[in-house]
């Protein structure tokens, strides 16, 4: 079946001054309706979905190269799956290789295969100057802008994440397609690098008009480009970064039926609106949003957002000294599975929160063995090369925390807590380990360890005021005379 007339054909992608090497007019409007839905994170029935789209694009043109480069690319990024553990993806990548070789490809593209192989050799960095040289010479390629805002990402650079949307922001006028999309990638950047005002403005200019007065601001914005779930997901941040629960319980209880069907990313986003509810220390509520979105969507898709969304919110909820039955071991056989990955160490730690969880002292074993192994592997793996330096005293220190040694957790991660941040994720996703550092320190036995709890807390509440968490915490060294 035809892909419907708005996506490009082969002169609509040389008009946009981004010509891709094929003659099918169908693989061309197969590869936009690929990248429109990586970009909205929402498989599009009415395209056929990312898989329905990238099956047919093989099929329209098997030798069309930027049909292989997005399809190896999103499986790389989803970052659940490596060359050298997944045969398939080994294979569909030389083959991506080789037709580049065979044909004619304009340097765009020819840069395309190479930063997604760079990727998949593990060099994030190297990957990142690749799409950034595209984007120097068409700042209008959103394949190339979105894999390095997700590459910055894994990396932790949160300056670079925001500053190659800034580069190219004044070319993405109205006109071109994906436009307000790219508003959302630049807020993110911004809302990351602490200018939450800004960042708050420009998400909300991403779904709704600027002219527009919303009666309701939130609700309105979403009504006019509801699938913009990214956009939704920065305000929800800064809201997190503000401590500003009521505001951002009640912004994800009014967009709800909006992003909700953003089957990529609303796991993430009920993940926000439970955090929300752990800060007010309304467990029960968090349990229920747990139940009832995130572990159904684990167990149906298993990605590995899905994954460190589940197992954050369980170890944040045990930290809070709520009992979480038997829930972990629903996220083990998803989580076990990647015990050998080691593509990212912010998985690794993920993944290791549930091993620890469900008390599987073999897998926990299996994974610090294979991390301990990949610190030692020669080549440009930056995430192997980070994981001695970082990746696995912070792991160590998670099994001492559970292990109830505090001090000696106290020891491991104290050291590395300004460089957790090169392990990627956010500064909300990274919260967690702040706060096992805490939690740590009250429970130290040593009294110079047990005063670090002070600063730690005293430190937070500056940052992060009006924080019913922070206010929690403080109660709980204070009962201890360390407040």
């Amino acid at each position: 079946m035809a892909v419907s007339l708005p996506l490009r054909d082969c002169q609509a992608w040389k008009d946009a001054k981004l010509p891709l090497s094929t003659t099918s007019n169908e693989a061309c409007k197969l590869f936009d309706a690929t990248v429109t839905q990586y970009v909205k994170w929402a498989n599009d029935q009415s395209l056929g979905g990312m898989e329905g789209c990238l099956a047919k694009l093989k099929a329209a043109d098997p030798n069309f190269v930027m049909g292989h480069v997005i399809s190896n690319g999103l499986v790389l990024i989803g970052t659940g799956n490596s060359v050298k553990l997944d045969k398939e993806l080994d294979l569909a990548m030389k083959t991506m290789v080789e037709i580049s070789k065979t044909q004619p490809l304009t340097q765009r593209e020819q840069l395309h295969v190479s930063a997604v192989e760079t990727f998949a050799k593990g060099n994030f960095p190297k990957a990142c100057e690749l799409w950034e040289e595209i984007l120097r010479d068409h700042p209008t390629d959103m394949l190339a802008l979105k894999f390095a805002h997700d590459g910055y990402f894994y990396l932790g650079y949160q300056e670079q994440m925001r500053d190659s949307v800034a580069r190219v922001y004044p070319f993405w006028t109205p006109d071109v397609p994906l436009s307000s999309y790219v508003k959302g990638l630049y807020s993110f950047g911004l809302m990351e690098t602490h200018f939450y005002d800004q960042a708050e403005k420009l998400a909300k200019e991403a779904v709704w008009p600027v002219a527009a007065s919303p009666p309701c601001p939130g609700l309105q914005a979403l009504s006019i480009e509801p699938t913009d779930a990214w956009s939704v997901h920065t305000v929800a941040h800064v809201h997190e970064m503000r401590a500003e629960v009521k505001a951002g319980t009640e912004f994800m209880q009014r967009s709800e039926s909006q992003w909700k069907d953003s089957d990529m990313l609303a796991c993430h986003n009920y993940w926000h609106w439970a955090l929300y509810l752990i800060e007010k220390g309304e467990y029960e509520a968090a349990l229920t949003i747990y139940d009832d979105h995130i572990l159904p969507r684990l167990k149906g898709r298993g990605s590995v957002l899905d994954v460190v969304d589940s197992c954050s919110m369980l170890f944040r909820l045990q930290m809070e000294g709520v009992s979480v039955g038997q829930r972990w071991q629903d996220v083990l056989p998803v989580t076990r599975p990647h015990t050998q990955d080691h593509i990212l160490l912010f998985n690794d730690a993920h993944f290791l929160m549930a091993s620890l969880g469900a008390q599987d002292r073999q897998t926990t074993q299996d994974l610090l063995t294979g991390l301990q192994e990949a610190s030692k592997s020669p080549g440009e793996n930056c995430q192997h090369q980070l994981a001695r330096d970082v990746g696995l005293p912070l792991c160590l220190a998670m099994v001492e925390f559970k292990d109830g040694n505090p001090d000696r957790a106290l020891e491991l991660l104290l050291p590395i807590r300004y460089r957790i941040v090169q392990m990627g994720g956010s500064d909300a996703q990274r919260d967690v380990f702040n706060q096992m550092l805490i939690h740590a320190a009250l429970n130290c036995t040593s009294s110079a360890h047990r005063n670090v709890a002070r600063s730690l807390l005293m430190e937070r509440d500056a940052l992060k005021p009006n924080s019913p968490l922070t206010e929690r915490l403080i109660r709980k060294a204070a009962a201890v005379h360390l407040m």
